[in-house]
């Protein structure tokens, strides 16, 4: 099994599994979660020194730092979307939900013009977007989508 962290990897007819993660949201999230707990934290230190008449307890900066915790690990759900693909089908998890299709549900895989996402085009005109595959990965975007149609063309024959 070949796991290949947010860069397209050439699929070939080994059996190899195809993994993608968006590499620029994983990046600006990680960002975003430690400036909050910075921020949080700088603010919890500085509640007790402030002069506006409340009395802040120590209890009080505790919560002040939890908050900017959770509110960084909610920031880091945003790199948690991925795309794991084989000849058999493909296994989208996007920011909290996961979904397997077979490659038999599949009609293709599309990226619209000016679409954020790569998306799986399914039956009856619906769709299920890739989140793992953004367009602000730009190059490795367009190999992850190239290695993902090589695949659904193996996996039908066609």
């Amino acid at each position: 099994m070949s796991v290949v962290s947010g860069e397209a990897k050439r699929v070939s007819e080994t059996g190899e599994v195809f993994v993608v993660r968006p590499v620029r949201a994983a990046w600006m999230s990680s960002v975003l979660a430690l400036v909050l707990v910075v921020v949080f934290t700088v603010v919890a230190v500085l509640l007790r020194s402030s002069d506006t008449g409340v009395i802040f307890q120590t209890s009080d900066q505790v919560a002040m730092i939890g908050v900017g915790l959770l509110l960084g690990a909610g920031a880091m759900l945003f790199a948690t979307p991925r795309v794991r693909a084989d000849e058999s089908g493909i296994r989208v998890r996007n920011v909290l939900v996961g979904r397997y299709f077979s490659w038999e549900e599949v009609l293709s895989v599309s990226f619209p013009d000016g679409a954020s996402f790569a998306r799986l085009e399914l039956p009856d005109d619906e769709y299920y977007s890739l989140l793992a595959v953004q367009s602000v990965d730009r190059a490795r975007a367009v190999e992850a989508v190239r290695s993902l149609r090589k695949l659904h063309k193996l996996a039908r024959g066609e």
